[in-house]
């Protein structure tokens, strides 16, 4: 018997990875960063390589590290990555590196030295979401310093990279500029002698609306999971996780009843509560406080009053319900049941920040469609 579980198809990931990859003649990253984003991140990385994925991509290198240790041999790039990590791991490894400014290219190097094989590196532009990678002043000057590294045999310019700000407002003028940028970019690589193998700027939205965008690689994320990036459009994609829990307790309250801290709940009538137990440890944002939909007994409800730490309440007027019905927070809504999105427009964010909310959390999770 569970109490609460975080259910994962991983068929449902194969579907949404084979979709995507006939949709480009590029090769496919799918980003497994943040344990994939909430799903599981081995699991998920194997069902992505099963369905056509070449390539994986996460932030840190302890994430890469941890698909090494895996057993997975596929190629994987790493691109957070601070000051004074041990990058010689990740070299001897063969996990690719991001890099975006002469002091890491130069930490780089000496990585390699003491890894003893030359580090692979994907070169990072800002083409406008000024965050990670190189501004246009800066790039020749990193360009002139990998290509003299790359001739000295520290490193290996695999790609060039960059992100876009507005893929997922497909129309909006700053995606056409920041590729602009990034074919400005690319013709200075050319003029410094580098010849990558991968140009790659296609996020989700990109790979799914820009086709002009992807270049020799296209970088998935949330859509591997089966969530567009897209409001309104799907594209076809299957969400793959599922969050329930089973009903805790059930009471008969009279009309006025205050409900849960704060009592910024009241019942309206004589109604019947159920007491679920998930709350803002396992995922549930507190702030889904009256306003988060759930599904119980055939029927979408809201919760009623604050998210607890452990547990939420819903009132359920006069319905029958009882201690051990199955709650449904979100899942792919083929039954009806609410949706990530769904819940992310109840509380005013993302179906990203959802599903990554309830991995690593206490609660299971389980799989559905592993292959062996």
């Amino acid at each position: 018997m569970w109490q609460a579980e975080v259910r994962v198809d991983l068929d449902a990931i194969r579907e949404n990875v084979s979709r995507l990859r006939a949709g480009t003649s590029a090769e496919l990253m799918a980003v497994v960063k943040a344990d994939g984003y909430g799903h599981g991140m081995v699991p998920a990385a194997h069902a992505a390589l099963d369905a056509g994925a070449s390539w994986l991509g996460v932030c840190t290198l302890d994430e890469a590290l941890a698909l090494r240790a895996a057993g997975i041999e596929a190629p994987v790039l790493a691109w957070l990555l601070v000051p004074g990590l041990p990058l010689h791991t990740g070299i001897a490894a063969e996990v690719d590196l991001g890099v975006a400014s002469l002091p890491q290219l130069e930490e780089m190097t000496e990585a390699s030295r003491q890894a003893q094989r030359p580090a692979r590196v994907h070169l990072k532009i800002d083409t406008g979401l000024s965050r990670g990678g190189a501004i246009l002043d800066d790039w020749p000057a990193l360009l002139d310093a990998a290509a003299k590294a790359q001739a000295d045999g520290l490193v290996e310019v695999v790609g060039v990279w960059s992100h876009f700000v507005y893929a997922d407002s497909p129309g909006h003028p700053t995606t056409d500029r920041q590729l602009a940028v990034f074919h400005e970019g690319l013709a200075m690589v050319e003029r410094a002698g580098l010849r990558p193998r991968y140009r790659h700027l296609a996020n989700s939205a990109a790979t799914l609306t820009r086709p002009d965008t992807h270049f020799d690689l296209v970088r998935p994320g949330i859509a591997v999971y089966g969530l567009s990036p897209v409001a309104g459009q799907t594209h076809g994609l299957r969400p793959a996780m599922t969050a329930r829990a089973r009903v805790m307790l059930t009471k008969r309250v009279p009309a006025g009843t205050g409900v849960s801290y704060g009592h910024t709940y009241t019942t309206g009538s004589d109604a019947n509560l159920a007491v679920v137990p998930l709350g803002y440890a396992d995922g549930v944002p507190r702030h889904a406080s009256n306003t988060g939909p759930v599904q119980l007994g055939g029927r979408r409800r809201t919760i009623s009053g604050r998210v607890c730490m452990d547990q939420f309440v819903l009132d359920c007027g006069d319905d029958p319900v009882a201690a051990g019905d199955v709650a449904t927070l979100f899942g792919s809504g083929a039954e009806g049941e609410p949706t990530a999105d769904d819940w992310a427009e109840a509380v005013g964010t993302i179906n990203y920040e959802i599903v990554t909310r309830f991995g690593g959390t206490r609660v299971p999770r389980v799989y559905d469609g592993v292959t062996t």
